[in-house]
Parts: C-alpha cells; structure tokens; sequence
C-alpha cells in the first residue's frame, strides 16, 4: 500500500535415561532463568557515528554495499485471525430478537485469516529485529525468513509503539547477520540512500534475497502528515525523506547509507497509487533506536511526555511583537485538555526556548524533545515572557490517546471490573481527531481507538472513531473518566451515548452492552 495526503495508506500480518533427563532439565531451568535476566537487557548492537566521506568521487557500483546489508534484512509474514460478526445490524446480535424471529445462535461469529507482508532489520547477532508497528500490530503469528537461510523463525513481539511506528521483534536464533546502526543526524540533504525490502512481496520463499532501491535524501525533519493506523495517528514525527523507491512490502525494511550502515526504518510513502512516486518516508535510526531501548528495557511498554499546549513557530512578526532576540524557539498560542504546562504557569504568550536544558529552535523540535521525555518526571523548562527569561518546572503528563493499558495504574483500576466494555481502547479527543473527524468543540468524550471484533461492545455496535459522551447517563468528559465509569459500572448492562460520523452526518445515539462475562 502507499500512502498519501489526499489518499494516505501504510505501507504495509524418548527418554534417554536419568542422567539425561536431569541434565536437560538443569539446561531448560538456565534457559529460562537466563531469558528472564536478558529481557530488561539492550541488545548487543554496533553503531557508528562517523558521517559518511562526501568528498569521494562517485562510483560505478554499490554492489559491496549491497553484500554488506542485504542479509540483515529480513522478511516478515504476519497473520491476522478476524472475527467477523454473521450479522452486521447490531440488532440481530439480541439474542431475544434472533429467538423471537427463530434465527439459530450457532454460526453468530465467523473468522477469517487475512495475511501481510513487510521487512525488518536484523539489529543483533541474538535475533532482535526492529520493523515498523504497522507490519505487525493485531498480528497473531509472525513469522520471519532470512535471505539465504531456508528455515522459517516464529517471532516474538518485544514491543511496539503506534506513535512512532516502531516496533521491536525477537527470534530464538543465534550469529545472526547483524546491521551496523549509522547516526541519522549526521545525514545531509543530497546523500546517497539505499532502500532495502521485500517491496510486494517479490521474495515471498524462505531464503530469497530482498531487493534493493537507490536514491538521495530528499529531505529531513519531515512532519505533520495524516498516516493513520487503526484509528489512531501517528503523532511524533520526524521522517527521513527520500526518493529511493519504497512499495508495498518494503515497509519496515532499512534505508542505509552509502556505506551500509542503518540510517532509517521505510515506513510510508506519497502517492496517488499503491506504488512509489519518489516521496517516501523513513523513521531516523536515532529515534528508532531510542524508542527499541525503552520497549526492551521497560518489557514492551512506552508512553510519550505531553505538555497540552498549541505551539508555533516564531516568525519575523513575532521576534519584535514578543521582544526576542531572534527566531529560535516555540509560541505558546493555547492550551489543551489537560494540560500541564498551563497548571505549572506557563501563559499563553510565552516563548519556549529550552526544555530541560535543550534548546529549542522551533515547534516541531520543542514536540520531539517534549513526546521523548518521560511522563511523570519533573523537567525545567525556560520561556520569554514579555521580552524577559523566567524558569519553571513542569512535571510532563502522558501523550493523550495512547493505549490505556500502557499504563500500570490505569491496568490496576481496571482489574476490578474485567468484563465492563472489555476489548475497548479509549483516548483523549486530540485536536488532530477533531480536525480529521469533524468532531464540534462542544462534543466532550473519549474517543474509541480500538473495539475488539469478538467483544460485547462490538456487538451491540460501537465501533472505532465513536466518541463516547455518557456511560450510565454520567458525562465521559475523557479517557480516564470513561475507564473510571466503566469500572463503577454495575448491572448486566452499560447504557452509552455515544457521537459518530457517517460520511457527511453526525448524530449521537445509544448503544446498550453486555456487561456480563462473555462466554469463550
């Protein structure tokens, strides 16, 4: 698939006697205690940050490039098992109905196997593989083959994170041929790149060689488009640009340089079609490898900082209205739900012009530096307020509209009501949803990001991009709100209202769920 502004789509799931026995058993028991010391363990993983020599004059072949990367690409296959309810009108799903109408219970949920395709990057000799999320998220196998090597490795996910697009994968393999890491911030507009895949799914045998693409860094920095994944968008970006051709099945395979070195992940690409028009997108090696960091090290769970403000860039304007000594740094236009920019004292008007310590040079540097930060840790942040510098401490807050079971407290509360709109992902409204939905700024709720397909709420008909406004007649005014509601909820059912779009109409309506275990 391709991906585009005005048509944007991923790129893309016998006994041997008592002695032996014992032994194998004291071998199994050192397996299993070893995995558990190496799971909080970063892999073991080469990295040079040297830039690449720009003065060499140019060559006739990148064959020895080629020979150098290609194996550590890998091909993925992922397998998706779909519930698909027999009937779509929510009414056939009461059983009263399909009893007073005679329609047998049997055959209600119906399954299907859906299948894709993508790459990844060997990032270690132990089997650590980084691709992108979308390869692989609501797979329920993966399977990974290897160029040059005929066996087929069930995969394991380590982590993934939607607002990256990163996700890290682990085989149970050993003298893997691993990829050196370069540094993408050394990379300039103009530098060689090669793209490296399974582009649609041309290698689609265990063993078959991946394909190679040549082109330039076309750009960097690039951010703010629309590459939706489930509902939710991918917030924090920061692609690498290049014209290197990037299709279907190349998605989460390496960008590298001139040298060989891993300087991105291909994850998207601009096109009117489903094939490459020269705009494709890959997420910076750097931030990759900062995101598989904290998934490895925190047993697969991410969250970003958040500060809920509306910045913008400084423009020659703004230098002599706001009194600053030239364009670097970020303007607080508003503030967000939630925010705690605006609880710890910074006003609108302000000028960021360092977080914790790190300049800022415009709004989109101030995201990075803000979705990279923990949240719940304290950091300094300066501002110019009316031509003068002040301090303040912020403590970050967490990305609205990531997964709630992301967060530990949040698994915690909700323990205690398992069933209550179990399967159901809620976020925060974020102004990116509003302005893609159409949602009305009186409309206050928690937006569906996820709706299991085999799930009570599923079958009393919710559905991704509702926003749920009332639960039991109470106001769901957001994420945390709607859960605390859920998990309160008594009685055999939940009565939602809920606000949706169909096309060009909006309405609100009520939706009643089951709020009993759901049979296996």
């Amino acid at each position: 698939m391709s991906i585009s502004q005005t048509n944007m789509k991923l790129i893309a799931k016998p006994l041997y006697g008592f002695l032996s026995v014992m032994v194998g058993a004291l071998l199994a028991a050192a397996a299993f205690h070893l995995n558990l010391l190496a799971k909080d363990v970063a892999p073991d993983i080469k990295v040079e940050s040297t830039p690449i020599n720009r003065d060499m004059k140019g060559v006739t072949s990148f064959a020895p490039v080629v020979k150098k990367a290609a194996p550590s690409v890998v091909n993925i296959y992922s397998t998706h098992i779909v519930h698909v309810r027999r009937f779509q009108n929510p009414i056939f799903n009461d059983p009263m109905f399909r009893r007073y109408f005679g329609i047998p219970d049997e055959g209600q949920n119906l399954t299907r196997k859906e299948q894709s395709l993508g790459s990844g990057v060997i990032i270690s000799p132990d089997g650590y593989i980084l691709t992108a999320n979308h390869v692989v998220e609501g797979a329920d196998e993966i399977k990974v083959a290897i160029a040059n090597d005929k066996t087929e490795y069930v995969a394991k996910i380590i982590g993934t994170d939607p607002t990256t697009d990163v996700a890290v994968l682990k085989i149970d393999a050993k003298n893997l041929p691993a990829i050196t890491l370069g540094d993408s911030s050394q990379l300039e507009v103009g530098d060689i790149v090669l793209a490296i895949g399974n582009p649609f799914g041309i290698a689609r045998e265990a063993g078959q060689p991946t394909s190679v693409t040549m082109g330039i860094v076309s750009a960097l920095g690039r951010n703010g488009y629309d590459f939706s994944q489930n509902g939710r968008v991918q917030q924090v970006q920061d692609f690498i640009q290049t014209d290197a051709p990037i299709n279907p099945g190349n998605s989460g395979g390496a960008l590298v340089d001139a040298e060989g070195r891993l300087i991105g992940i291909n994850t998207a690409i601009i096109s009117s079609s489903d094939s490459s028009a020269g705009i494709g997108f890959a997420v910076p090696i750097n931030m990759a490898r900062d995101v598989m960091n904290k998934l490895i090290s925190s047993g697969g769970k991410i969250l970003h900082g958040y500060l809920g403000i509306s910045m913008q860039d400084i423009t020659p304007d703004f230098v002599k209205a706001f009194g600053l000594p030239d364009q670097n740094g970020a303007l607080v236009g508003g503030f967000l739900p939630n925010s705690v920019a605006q609880k710890a004292g910074i006003k609108t008007g302000d000028v960021i012009i360092a977080f914790d310590g790190k300049p800022v040079t415009d709004a989109h540097s101030l995201q990075l530096l803000v979705s990279g930060g923990t949240p719940g840790s304290s950091v300094l942040i300066k501002v110019i307020r009316k031509g003068k510098p002040e301090t303040l401490t912020v403590k970050l807050g967490r990305l609205p509209g990531e997964l709630a079971q992301n967060d530990d407290e949040q698994n915690d509360s909700n323990s205690s009501n398992p069933d209550a709109l179990d399967g159901v992902t809620f976020g925060d409204l974020s102004q990116e949803a509003r302005y893609q939905l159409k949602i009305p700024d009186d409309i206050k709720g928690a937006i569906v990001t996820d709706v299991g397909q085999d799930s009570n709420a599923a079958d009393a008909g919710l559905r991704v991009n509702d926003v749920i406004i009332q639960i039991n007649q109470q106001p769901a005014e957001d994420a945390d709100t709607a859960v605390k509601l859920c998990n309160d909820a008594k009685g055999d059912r939940i009565l939602l209202q809920v606000w949706r779009r169909t096309g060009d109409l909006a309405t609100t309506t009520f939706l009643s769920v089951d709020n009993t275990e759901r049979q296996k």
